[in-house]
């Protein structure tokens, strides 16, 4: 007879464990083990790991298998992380699992170096014409255990939705303490901005939602907003001036100071342009019987040495006219800051459709699904981007569930909502490609290169630049040659899904451009996804600097604005509040977080596969060392791109 230690590793979640019966057989090249009741007569699959003995009545060789088998005792769903065989020859065998187990099932598992067969039998979904496909799930419940939130953050996240919980100060605050509850129902104007401050925003201040209140109106803080704000892709260099966007030398002058002229600065390279063209056309939201407004702003800015970046003219729709005149900082107080409302109003438009939604949400989930569909679960990519891809599935779902949705809360609350944000992808999807998702292409076709004080830049080269090295080392281990990554069939169905479902721009596939699709994939599910998200409740809760829709028409003319029109026009008490509590829940830190760079389930076994792991990790620290002392003598620090704060994966 011959023993060999089977251990069990049961995850650490609430109500991971299982009291169903569970049955153990070590599977190698020349037999197996008695199947073997997994049962010390104790609460053995509970949290933890417990070891058992298994015997088989010769030597197994080589071990290839551990097969589990579950059976209902009560019904319980299990989650197995791993198990591990020690032979009697000393040597040990990992197995990974990290997977739910329900109902009567028996599952084979392979070595972690092995290749096991895994296919995910759900399809991909069309929510809507010319979108990447996504899950065809119409609720969480659609979704297979494997993707759904843990205990923990299934009960946070409700928690959250239905009770904003601020801790500040050693003060709790929710919904009931800020009377928003009672604000909900209200569908009318603010009085004024100390009303809004006063009533709604003053009990639930952050160092940088306050530093936003406080300078929301300020030049300078505008144009910082386009550079390392909630949606810092869209300012790019100007050296020529559009024909819809007729801005004269004479205009821009005083804000350029004397000395030089529109022209010089355009060949210096120190004008930018943001064009919200892509919003033009877009159907409006009918909120409560009353039309809303969207415009297509175009803004140019310009960098000054002293100044920063600040704006020098505004032209709130395309087509340029005397009903549409460019407006400038020496208009009318009032008239500029409105005309700066409608930029901001336009901004929050595109930053949640195309670069929220879209551009990372909906992209990651067109790679989820291909590697669930079409990757071995012990395939070295399937091991690379598993955790890179913990909670979309269900994040995603969600979202189109309760926000999205024909009766979500963008359709009660956003300019777009409705049709207007699911055209919006549409058009979006017509001209993104995958290169324009990767760091280094999109500034290098922005052109940004110059631009002074641009953190998100910066940070994100660093990051994209740390996780292409960690992914060229991975592949490198599994793939010496081309050819390699030509013959393995499983990883080119998995690249055909992917340019089937979403990305048609990716015809080349060899080593290199394996690297630089998995590093892309990686830092869009991570890092971009945090440098779009996190900010949200910083930029947008002081609804006046980001508002989530317009219910007057643009002015037609210079010298219309009044107080009263600004306060008519912006998101009234019922979509301030909802602005605010939405903006907090989607982009708080969870406590179920997983930073980046960090792998609680071991699906990679091999020792040189860990050291790549830890070199990651240390080039990650680095990173965030680097951040941390510029932002030392900062009082507006950009903390997005920091390592501590970007979650392995969209799970928020």
């Amino acid at each position: 007879m011959v023993t060999y230690k089977l251990t069990v590793a049961t995850g650490i979640d609430k109500y991971a464990g299982t009291f169903d019966y569970v049955y153990g057989t070590v599977i190698g090249e020349l037999g197996q083990s008695q199947k073997t009741a997994l049962d010390n007569a104790g609460r053995d699959h509970y949290r933890g790991c417990v070891k058992y003995d298994v015997n088989s009545k010769a030597p197994l060789g080589d071990i290839w298998f551990v097969e589990l088998e579950k059976r209902n005792y009560i019904g319980d769903d299990w989650f197995c992380r791993y198990l591990e065989v020690k032979c009697p020859d000393g040597s040990c065998k990992r197995f990974p699992c990290y997977r739910w187990i329900v109902g009567n099932a028996t599952i084979r598992l392979r070595e972690g170096s092995g290749k096991e067969f895994h296919f995910f039998h759900t399809l991909p979904h069309a929510w809507r014409p010319g979108i990447p496909k996504c899950i065809d799930a119409k609720s969480e419940n659609d979704l297979a255990l494997d993707h759904r939130f843990n205990y923990q953050k299934t009960s946070d996240f409700k928690k959250s939705v239905h009770s904003m919980l601020v801790d500040h100060d050693n003060y709790v605050y929710s919904f009931n303490d800020l009377n928003i509850k009672n604000l909900l129902c209200k569908w009318k104007s603010w009085n004024d901005l100390e009303d809004f401050r006063n009533i709604l925003f003053k009990p639930i201040l952050f160092f940088s939602s306050e530093y936003v209140m406080e300078h929301w109106k300020e030049d300078w803080f505008f144009g910082y907003q386009f550079l390392n704000g909630c949606n810092p892709r869209m300012i790019k260099s100007c050296f020529n001036l559009p024909e819809k966007f007729p801005v004269t030398e004479d205009m821009v002058q005083a804000t350029l100071g004397p000395n030089t002229t529109l022209n010089k600065e355009m060949k210096d390279g120190k004008i930018y342009l943001v064009d919200y063209c892509i919003l033009e056309g877009i159907p409006v939201n009918v909120i409560k019987g009353k039309r809303q407004y969207v415009t297509a702003p175009l803004c140019l800015l310009y960098d000054h040495l002293k100044r920063g970046l600040i704006p020098l003219a505004i032209q709130i729709q395309q087509k340029p006219g005397q009903d549409n005149p460019i407006f400038l900082p020496s208009d009318p107080e009032l008239d500029w800051l409105l005309a700066k409302m409608w930029v901001r109003h336009a901004e929050f438009q595109v930053y949640e459709a195309l670069s929220h939604l879209l551009r990372t949400h909906l992209v990651s989930e067109v790679f989820c699904i291909a590697t669930m569909r079409h990757l071995p679960t012990v395939h070295p990519v399937y091991k690379l981007l598993i955790p890179h891809m913990r909670d979309t599935l269900q994040i995603n779902t969600n979202a189109r569930l309760n926000l999205i949705s024909e009766n979500g809360i963008f359709k009660e609350i956003v300019s777009t909502g409705g049709e207007g944000l699911a055209l919006l992808v549409q058009k979006e999807c017509q001209v993104m490609n995958f290169r324009s998702l990767l760091p280094p292409f999109d500034f290098e076709d922005r052109n940004v290169s110059r631009l002074k004080n641009y953190f998100y830049r910066d940070d994100s080269l660093k990051q994209w630049e740390a996780m292409k090295s960690f992914v060229s080392s991975i592949v490198d281990l599994y793939y010496s040659s081309n050819t390699d990554v030509m013959e393995d069939k499983e990883l080119q169905n998995w690249i055909h899904d992917v340019v089937t479902e979403g990305f048609r721009d990716l015809h080349q596939f060899d080593k290199t451009e394996l690297v630089t699709i998995l590093a892309g994939v990686i830092f869009t599910s991570s890092a971009q996804h945090a440098a779009i998200n996190s900010g949200q409740f910083d930029w947008c809760s002081w609804v006046p600097n980001t508002p989530c829709s317009m219910r007057c028409p643009p002015p037609t003319r210079k010298g219309l604005a009044t107080m009263d029109l600004i306060m008519n026009t912006l998101p009234d008490v019922h979509m301030s509040c909802f602005e605010v509590a939405i903006t907090w829940v989607l982009s708080r830190e969870l406590p179920t977080a997983v930073w980046l760079g960090q792998y609680p389930e071991d699906y990679f076994i091999e020792k040189a596969a860990k050291d790549h792991i830890e070199k990651f990790q240390e080039a990650l620290k680095k990173i965030e060392k680097s951040i941390d002392e510029r932002n030392a003598n900062s009082q507006l620090k950009y903390e997005y791109l920091s390592p501590r704060k970007i979650e392995n994966s969209i799970a928020i």
